[in-house]
């Protein structure tokens, strides 16, 4: 395996890896998102305006290339970074990459009105559902008044006052501030697609940089409840979470295998065991850690009877208070950090999954072979890690979303 780690000449990272015997090619580019936005909506505008027409192809016209040629093409929309990102066979690749050096350098946004109708209209039909409701009101409540709180509904209430010089200048502004990172995966030689990446995007996008990083940290300083009655639904959604570290924290791997142990691998989670299993509350219950780049979020959800409220919250605070308290046992954690370990390694599987692997490790600031680091890190924590973890952030400062009936 040949694997190595450089930068284009306009100083955008980059790492090859050489999977042989792969039919198909995987190129990821990240871009940095470095400031909050003008007005909810302007960058989800932004994202879907990437793939709406160039100077030199329609919108029609780019999907027929994209069709003709079997690449998997994707501008994909995250809270701290852009994704651009295609999939290809081994002798499409440059194509592929003259499509990617067209969208970058040349989209024109002028299919911005259709947009803005159609994203106007998708959010109502997405907001019917309960569970998106309730994360909603949930996002609104843990990340109030900040861009990370950026949901659905606030991009509802501001999108018909977003104009296209805001998003052109939104899109210009990433690009010149933006800290770019690439991952080139798959069984072409570095000779055969480096050099075509260096005379497209090397040459033709502004330079990579390490700018002023201008989002707040958000602050989480008091307990924050929400109810939400929705007269057609037959169940009861619940949210209960924290603000907790985030990746590149000590904490960050207890944090991960406590949302192993709760909540997020089925069958074997305590919160599955306990509140599904032997006491039949729900039909859906599960643990989330998601991470951004100034903080985490730890989040509990269970679907349940609306009679089942109650007993479901306090299901809740007693499988946090047994992770707070009672240590893990040694077996129990060995099966959390395997678990762990076998996930990456199917998250890994496809050329296109380490690609954008790579890439968001990077333009997260943690380097591209972050993953491994934290897989040796993993196998030291220790029950008394998790439960100082635990005691730290399962703390009286959190947020509940609640939708019923």
């Amino acid at each position: 395996m040949t694997k190595e780690i450089s930068k284009l000449k306009n100083n955008i990272e980059y790492i090859y890896k050489q999977n042989k015997n792969t039919p198909r090619i995987a190129v990821c580019l990240n871009i940095s998102i470095n400031k909050p936005e003008v007005k909810p909506g302007v960058y989800s505008l932004m994202s879907r305006l990437l793939l709406q027409g160039t100077k030199n192809y329609t919108s029609e016209q780019l999907a027929n290339e994209f069709e003709k040629y079997a690449i998997d093409f994707a501008c994909e929309l995250y809270t701290n970074y852009l994704r651009v990102r295609f999939v290809c066979l081994n002798e499409d690749c440059a194509k592929a990459i003259e499509l990617l050096n067209e969208v970058l350098t040349n989209s024109t946004f002028e299919e911005f009105q259709k947009e803005q109708i159609k994203l106007k209209s998708e959010i109502p039909a997405d907001l019917d559902s309960p569970r998106v409701a309730a994360l909603e009101a949930y996002c609104n409540k843990i990340y109030e008044n900040h861009y990370y709180g950026n949901s659905l509904t606030r991009i509802l209430k501001n999108i018909d006052n977003i104009t296209k010089e805001e998003v052109i200048s939104a899109y210009n502004d990433i690009l010149k501030t933006g800290k770019k990172c690439l991952a080139v995966i798959g069984a072409l030689n570095k000779e055969e697609v480096i050099p075509l990446l260096e005379q497209t995007i090397g040459e033709n996008l502004p330079p990579s940089v390490d700018t002023d990083f201008l989002i707040e940290k958000p602050q989480l300083n008091e307990v924050k409840i929400s109810e939400i009655n929705k007269p057609a639904i037959n169940q009861a959604h619940i949210m209960k979470g924290w603000l907790v570290p985030t990746f590149n924290d000590e904490e960050y791997c207890s944090l991960l295998l406590l949302n192993i142990i709760l909540g997020s691998c089925g069958l074997s989670s305590r919160l599955f065991t306990e509140l599904r299993d032997k006491q039949g509350l729900a039909y859906v219950v599960r643990s989330n850690y998601e991470t951004l780049k100034l903080t985490g979020g730890f989040m509990i959800y269970i679907a349940t009877e609306p009679k089942n409220i109650e007993v479901s919250l306090n299901g809740f605070d007693k499988e946090i208070e047994k992770i707070k308290t009672i240590p893990v046992s040694e077996k129990e954690l060995n099966d959390a950090k395997n678990n762990y370990i076998g996930k990456c390694a199917i998250m890994e599987e496809t050329n296109i999954q380490q690609a954008c692997r790579y890439a968001k490790s990077a333009v997260l600031g943690m380097g591209f072979e972050n993953s491994e680091k934290v897989k040796e890190k993993i196998k030291k924590v220790t029950p008394e890690d998790l439960l100082n973890c635990a005691a730290k952030y399962f703390n009286d400062k959190y947020v509940l979303s609640v939708v019923k009936p």
